[in-house]
């Protein structure tokens, strides 16, 4: 029998970009579809309360992934909003996974969590040396606070919820609403919007400078997978590929895996962002074997080609 044979497993936000890969990770491992909990948000509201005892009904596992998100522009836009939503859920859902008597919960927060200057690698035992950067501190420290919750709650309680640091997530199924995407996605609707309308240029927020690390949402699944499985104590861990790319360059390689020759034109008014991010990810291999499989430009080439097959044609139609 596997780990996961007869759990009855809840995943909020598993009908979402992340959330698929691990329901369809957990189905591989032994899961019944029968016991996976799938709560929608137009169903269910977990900020409210009654919502969040309801969903944990009768669980023995809850991984916590429902989250409002953004990019940058969506960060400085709705701040108090990310902050209340995305607090009051993860507060809620496991106060009320204690009451029921569940026996493990996995809350997945954010790379935002970090403090803006933090050295690089990332390493956890840094994670409260400083403030995080300005555009996503209020989501970020949100997410952190789920972090203080469960040590708190292991602690007290003896109730075994771990907490889970991925870097920023990008792959086949991602959210290209120019209105809250991330930055791969975002980048790769802007230059094939420039290609089908014949535009020569396109423009990218900040200078280019700030970096970052991306983890293919199907290595980001099995980590936390991996982690629900075997990982069992109060610290932090990160979950990445340890791989960093400036902005500048990563708009240079989705150019030319697309195809496109045009401008790149910086507008340097708006903000980068956190300067860098790049994550010691050893303290996920040591405690349960977790390294990252897909190579940051296949991934990249596996997400163009899903976008150019499910949203270019409908935009073409």
């Amino acid at each position: 029998m596997t780990f996961w044979e007869d759990k009855r497993i809840l995943v909020t936000g598993g009908a979402g970009f992340l959330g698929s890969f691990v329901v369809e990770r957990l189905k591989e491992g032994g899961a019944s579809g029968e016991n996976i909990r799938i709560p929608r948000s137009k169903d269910i509201d977990l900020k409210i309360w009654e919502n969040c005892v309801e969903a944990v009904k009768d669980m023995d596992i809850v991984i916590h992934l429902a989250a409002k998100v953004g990019g940058i522009g969506y960060n400085q836009n709705y701040p108090a909003t990310l902050f209340y939503d995305n607090a009051i859920m993860g507060i809620q859902l496991m106060e009320a996974a204690r009451q029921e008597g569940v026996e493990k919960f996995g809350a997945v927060g954010t790379i935002c969590a970090y403090p803006k200057f933090t050295l690089v690698p990332f390493k956890e035992d840094d994670l409260w040396s400083g403030y995080p950067e300005e555009t996503n501190a209020p989501y970020g420290l949100a997410k952190k606070m789920m972090l203080v919750q469960s040590q708190a709650y292991r602690q007290q309680y003896g109730f075994n919820s771990i907490y889970l640091l991925p870097v920023n997530l990008y792959g086949p199924g991602d959210n290209f609403d120019p209105e809250s995407s991330h930055v791969i996605p975002a980048l790769i609707k802007k230059i094939f919007d420039a290609k089908e309308s014949g535009k020569d240029y396109i423009t990218v927020w900040g200078t280019g400078k700030a970096t970052r690390e991306f983890l293919y949402a199907e290595d980001a699944a099995e980590g936390i997978i991996l982690a629900t499985e075997k990982y069992n104590k109060s610290e932090p861990v990160n979950l990445g590929s340890g791989c960093e790319i400036s902005i500048k360059e990563l708009v240079e390689l989705i150019a030319e895996i697309t195809g496109f020759d045009g401008e790149i034109r910086w507008d340097t008014s708006k903000p980068d962002g956190q300067p860098r991010r790049c994550l010691d990810v050893s303290r996920a291999k040591e405690a349960f074997g977790f390294e990252a499989k897909v190579g940051f430009r296949e991934g990249l080439e596996m997400t163009i080609e899903w976008y150019r097959k499910n949203l270019l044609s409908e935009v073409r139609k």
